[in-house]
């Protein structure tokens, strides 16, 4: 028996932000600060390379060992499923654009900065119930995941914390459209074999 390493892009992920984690203090926080954080409303810099790139970067860079934990439980419980079903590649895509517009968003309507794979876990948590269903169906898990997380984090909101639910809600929703085109990218692949039978 052999270890394989059978999701690339979550395990490399994972690596990636546990690097990261574990470099920031030997160079006095710096590392996060400056590539792996996304600074609230009025501190993009459109001249600074640096600020479109931490648009991207910010889903790998975590407060403390307990944030990326905690995030990371889920993104290994799941990221493997999803890619397996929808190809490396694709994920990766996803994930790329949930970092962006989880950072956009916080650019422009929030204050606090945003770091974290938490707007990546949401999203792949709502992607997930897509991968058992058949064209055009709603998976049940999906209207039941809305109801129990995407609520909890729309009434967390409106408290006072150092959590960026919109990360989560915003994940939340990139992954449902992603199970939606998803699935009717699969109706016309469906069609299309049908049509040449």
């Amino acid at each position: 028996m052999k270890i394989r390493y059978n999701a690339p892009v979550v395990l490399n992920y994972t690596l990636i932000s546990v690097l990261v984690l574990l470099i920031n203090p030997l160079v006095g926080g710096w590392l996060i600060q400056t590539w792996f954080m996304v600074p609230g409303q009025g501190y993009f810099d459109p001249g600074s390379i640096a600020s479109y790139i931490r648009l991207f970067t910010h889903v790998a860079g975590h407060i403390s060992w307990e944030h990326l934990l905690g995030n990371f439980a889920i993104i290994l419980l799941v990221g493997p499923i999803l890619e397996e079903k929808y190809g490396s590649f694709s994920l990766l895509f996803m994930i790329l654009i949930t970092a962006l517009v989880t950072g956009l968003l916080n650019s422009l309507l929030f204050e606090g900065a945003l770091l974290g794979a938490s707007g990546v876990a949401f999203m792949m948590i709502l992607l997930a119930p897509f991968t058992n269903t058949k064209p055009g169906e709603i998976p049940l898990t999906l209207i039941l995941i809305i109801a129990l997380y995407i609520v909890k984090e729309v009434f967390q909101s409106f408290q006072s914390n150092n959590i960026a639910e919109f990360a989560h809600i915003a994940g939340g929703f990139c992954g449902s459209i992603f199970g939606f085109i998803k699935q009717k990218h699969r109706i016309k692949e469906l069609q299309a074999f049908s049509d040449n039978d």
